[in-house]
């Protein structure tokens, strides 16, 4: 559903009445920003952990390198730093915010909110601030939530972060070679029809909750139990049912995204994926059937950023010029849960 189909409801004694949103206000991106660690890790490195060849790392990934967290950074540092610069790249003060959503399934800690902590590192006092927790697609959950509660104006600042090297298990070849730290993150707010968000598709498979987990630290298993050498608090993931799971789900949820926009194929200029497998990728491209798109892949240099990466990704698009005003961008994500979503947008600040 556009912006500008959305109804609003007001509420009479006569029931609910809906009044047209007008058709002059539409919320959509107004800067973008990102923020990598410093620290570079090299497959070399990775394959010394793992047991692997640098070779096999990047045929099996189509990753070279990846950013690793320095000790001491916390997810709200990434998620601050990329903040700040998107709302440098949108000219918002942060006193001018009225939410701020973080996206991360590796906040700072259990409570509070990792968005709590960069609304202070920003100064943006008074602002709203939550997390959403859709593993690698809670970007899109959060751009989406955010979007809604500015349907009457306002600036929103929207963020995904991960350090997933903490998380990771170092000698498993089967999660260490793939995922890298980072942040992106995007302000909205009101542009010009027609360009703005124009829809978004969100789905939760969660039969399959236990293909990409981290089964300690929570309510079901307290860290406090833990033995230090349990690897229960580790990331896992079932990689051949992600794949499964990816390739069945994915051009579905392009193709409903189109239809409920009613955007053909053939429109859309920039396909942003989550960045999770360079050599998966590039194999499910021919079956997305986007004749026309450019495929955004900063994957073979930053590795999966979990949540972040369709954000870092959309922020390099734009500062190396390549989203021209009018162009129809793709966004579509899939990670935990298990969870898949697309948005469209139309570029234009």
């Amino acid at each position: 559903m556009t912006t500008e189909q959305s109804p609003a409801i007001a509420y009479t004694q006569a029931g609910p009445l809906e009044l047209p949103v007008p058709a002059d206000r539409a919320v959509g991106v107004l800067g973008t920003g990102s923020y990598l660690p410093d620290r570079v890790v090299g497959n070399a490195e990775i394959a010394a952990n793992t047991g692997v060849t640098e070779d096999w790392i990047l045929t099996k990934t189509g990753i070279r390198t990846r950013r690793y967290a320095a000790p001491g950074q916390a997810t709200s540092d990434l998620a601050a730093a990329a903040g700040r610069a998107a709302l440098a790249d949108a000219g918002i003060r942060p006193g001018q915010l009225d939410y701020i959503v973080v996206a991360t399934s590796t906040p700072d800690h259990p409570q509070p909110a990792t968005a709590a902590l960069v609304q202070h590192l920003l100064g943006a006092d008074g602002a709203a601030a939550f997390d959403v927790n859709a593993v690698c697609t809670g970007f899109l959950f959060a751009l989406r939530a955010t979007a809604g509660m500015l349907d009457s104006g306002g600036y929103g600042l929207v963020i995904g972060a991960d350090i997933y090297s903490g998380i990771i298990d170092p000698t498993d070849r089967r999660t260490a070679v793939l995922f890298g730290d980072g942040a992106g993150a995007v302000v909205l707010g009101p542009v010009e029809p027609p360009a703005g968000l124009l829809g978004t598709v969100l789905r939760t498979h969660g039969d399959l909750h236990a293909t990409i987990r981290v089964p300690a630290g929570g309510s079901r298993i307290p860290a406090r139990g833990l033995d230090p050498d349990d690897k229960a608090h580790y990331f896992a993931m079932a990689g051949r049912t992600v794949r499964d799971f990816v390739s069945a789900q994915l051009p579905l949820s392009i193709k409903e995204v189109l239809h409920a926009t009613g955007i053909s194929e053939t429109v859309v200029r920039h396909f942003i994926p989550h960045q999770a497998n360079g050599a998966m990728l590039r194999d499910l491209a021919p079956a997305l059937e986007l004749p026309n798109a450019s495929h955004h892949l900063v994957v073979e240099q930053f590795a999966n950023t979990g949540v972040a990466s369709v954000p870092i990704a959309l922020d390099a698009a734009q500062r190396a010029g390549a989203l021209a005003p009018g162009d129809h961008i793709l966004l579509s994500a899939f990670g935990g849960g298990m969870s898949i979503g697309s948005t469209v947008l139309r570029w234009g600040r």
